[in-house]
C-alpha cells in the first residue's frame, strides 16, 4: 500500500504531496515467533505535516491465541478538510501458525468528494489468491507489471504493521528491528527493511508510557510503479524515515507508536495520542462431566 493509499495518510497527507510508494505498513515484517498470550490495542493517532495537524485516525488490534485482526479508520481535519475532504477505513484478518502471522484477508476503502475506491484481497500461506479494485484503475503503460511471482511470499499492508518478535530475541531491543518483508497492496509490490537505530521512551496522553524501539525504514520498489516518478525515487533514496515500535501487553507483538517520513514540504508524522493496550487472559475450557 502506497503512502497515498495508507488509511491515515491518504486524502490527508497525500492531498498535499502525492508520493506513491510507502505505507504505514512499511512499518514491520512478518517474523517467526511463538505467540506468548493474548492482548488488545485501542489507539488514536494525529497526522501532521511540517507541524500542522492534517488528519486523525483510530486503530484497533486484537491478538488471540491462534488468530489476529486489525482495523483502522481516518480522515482529514483542520484546514486540509476544507481543501480536500477524505476518509478511509480498512481491516485485515489472519491466523497465527507456528509463531508466524499468516494474513487471510485485507480490505480498504478510501472516499473523497470526487470518488470512492475499494480494494479487497485474499491470501493463503503468504501468497495472494485474489484481489480486486473497484472501480478498476486506468492502465498506465509506463507502470512495471506485477507478475504472479511478485504476489508470492508477501503480506498485506495492514498485517505488515504487526511485528511479531521471536522468543529468542529481546522484545524491545535491536533484534526486533532486524527484519525485511515483501508487501503487495493491490497495485504495488515493494520490499521494506528495518534496521535498529536506538531505544527511546514515550508518554501518550492516555495509555502507554515506557520504552520503544526505534527502527530505520528502507523502501525498495519492485513492481507496479512508474520508475520515472519523482516520489518513488525520493522515497527509495531516503535514509531518515523512522518507526517507533511499542508492545501490545501480554504478547510479543510490537506496533507503530510513531512514524516519521521526510517530504519536500516538511516532515510527515503519524503519532499516537492515545495508546491503550491490555493483556487478555486465556479462556479456560469449562469441564463437563
Amino acid at each position: 500500500m502506497s503512502l497515498c493509499r495508507t488509511l491515515l495518510f491518504r486524502r490527508i497527507f497525500c492531498s498535499v504531496w502525492r508520493p506513491a510508494g510507502l505505507s504505514i505498513a512499511i512499518l514491520a515484517a512478518m517474523l517467526t515467533a511463538q505467540a506468548q498470550a493474548q492482548g488488545k490495542l485501542e489507539a488514536r493517532y494525529d497526522v501532521t505535516l511540517a507541524g500542522i495537524l492534517v488528519g486523525t485516525g483510530a486503530w484497533a488490534v486484537d491478538i488471540l491465541e491462534n488468530q489476529y485482526s486489525a482495523a483502522a479508520s481516518g480522515g482529514a481535519t483542520g484546514l486540509l478538510k476544507a481543501l480536500a475532504h477524505g476518509t478511509g477505513t480498512g481491516s485485515s484478518q489472519g491466523r497465527i501458525v507456528n509463531g508466524a502471522l499468516i494474513p487471510a484477508s485485507y480490505t480498504a476503502t478510501i472516499s473523497s468528494s470526487r470518488k470512492s475506491e475499494t480494494i479487497r484481497m485474499s491470501l493463503a500461506s503468504g501468497n495472494v489468491k485474489g484481489f480486486v479494485i473497484k472501480p478498476s484503475p486506468p492502465v498506465d503503460p509506463k507502470r512495471i507489471p506485477v507478475t504472479d511471482a511478485h504476489k508470492r511470499g508477501v503480506s498485506d499492508p495492514m498485517s505488515a504493521t504487526l511485528l511479531l518478535v521471536p522468543d529468542a530475541a529481546e522484545l524491545l531491543g535491536r533484534d526486533a528491528c532486524h527484519s525485511s518483508t515483501g508487501i503487495f497492496d493491490g497495485r504495488m509490490r515493494y520490499d521494506l527493511r528495518l534496521e535498529f537505530k536506538r531505544m527511546d521512551t514515550v508518554k501518550s496522553g492516555k495509555g502507554y508510557q515506557g520504552p520503544v524501539v526505534v527502527c530505520a525504514i528502507y523502501f525498495s520498489p519492485i513492481a507496479g510503479y512508474v520508475p520515472d516518478r519523482y516520489a518513488i525515487k525520493y522515497l527509495a533514496s531516503q535514509r531518515d524515515m523512522e518507526v517507533w515500535l511499542a508492545p501490545i501487553a501480554g504478547t510479543r507483538v510490537l506496533v507503530p507508536y510513531r512514524l516519521t517520513i521526510p517530504t519536500p514540504l516538511g516532515t510527515g508524522k503519524l503519532e499516537a495520542t492515545e495508546f491503550n493496550t491490555t493483556a487478555t487472559p486465556e479462556q479456560t475450557p469449562v469441564k463437563t462431566r
